[in-house]
């Protein structure tokens, strides 16, 4: 079975849980994930942008610098890899490129955005959209450019915090009828539009983010469950447990000049070598 199929067929299997995906920031980060028995990961712009390029997620990557990233994620793990294609890259002509570089690359699905270039974090301030018939354009594009007909097109749409709820709602609507197979609305300010919008889009699978410290209030698997969200995204979960994970090691080292003590907190020498299978290689 394809990466795309199998992710297609837990996307779509309606007995099945919700699925827990993590945003993982680079390779390492992806075999830990899939060790320890997640059916799939992602892979975003916000993370890359930072870990990678030290930048911001204000629409400073391009397509060849995010494909870069992905690519080596994708062939370190062999579950199925969900990116951030941001507006792909372009007008209808560069999402169905887009789509093909990712489908060659082993990608297993994708979302686009209905954001203007340059665009920025789902939870940041200041944000602008294209047209819905611009947006429309660019999912027929997708759909018509993808070979394997089980790869996913997301469509996202920003415009709760630009146009309202109601309008965001008539977007995701025309979105689907473009032909999106998965639909996320970014960014809900409080729960009763987390509860509303699952209540009227029935249609197709829906994707949500849980942003710690973002706009959407948090909430447990159970509880989206309940709600009927299919998949449950983390964008910044491993990014910010590592990062203070690696302040704290480095402001102890700076200040007491020794790691002894870090090393309850570190991973083993063996554990890593076990995770990365060095013994495949020797």
């Amino acid at each position: 079975m394809n990466i795309a199929t199998k992710f297609k067929n837990l996307v779509t299997d309606k007995n099945s849980e919700a699925i827990l995906l993590p945003v993982v920031h680079d390779a390492i980060t992806g075999k830990i994930a899939e060790n320890l028995g997640y059916k799939a990961v992602s892979v975003g712009g916000f993370a890359i942008s930072g870990v990678i390029y030290g930048l911001p997620d204000v629409g400073l990557l391009s397509l060849t610098d995010m494909e870069s990233v992905i690519k080596h994620i994708v062939t370190s793990v062999n579950i199925p890899v969900f990116a951030d294609a941001d507006g792909g890259y372009g007008n209808e002509r560069n999402v169905a490129h887009t789509i093909k570089t990712y489908e060659k690359t082993g990608v297993a699905s994708l979302f686009i955005e209905d954001q203007k270039h340059p665009k920025r974090c789902g939870h940041m301030n200041g944000k602008e959209l294209i047209t819905t018939e611009e947006m429309v354009l660019k999912i027929q594009s997708a759909v018509k450019a993808r070979e394997n007909p089980d790869f996913m097109i997301c469509a996202r749409t920003d415009a709760i915090a630009v146009e309202g709820f109601d309008n965001a709602i008539k977007r995701a609507k025309l979105f689907i009828n473009a032909g999106a197979d998965i639909i996320f609305i970014e960014a809900p300010e409080t729960l009763e539009q987390l509860k509303k919008i699952p209540e009227i889009i029935t249609e197709v699978p829906l994707l949500v983010n849980m942003l710690e410290g973002g706009k959407t209030p948090l909430c447990s698997r159970k509880q989206l469950e309940e709600l009927r969200y299919k998949i449950i995204a983390y964008p910044v979960t491993t990014l910010f447990s590592a990062i203070k994970a690696s302040q704290n090691s480095l402001k102890y080292l700076k200040e007491n000049g020794e790691t002894q003590l870090l090393i309850p907190n570190m991973i083993g020498f063996d554990e890593y070598k076990k995770l990365i299978k060095l013994e495949d290689y020797i």
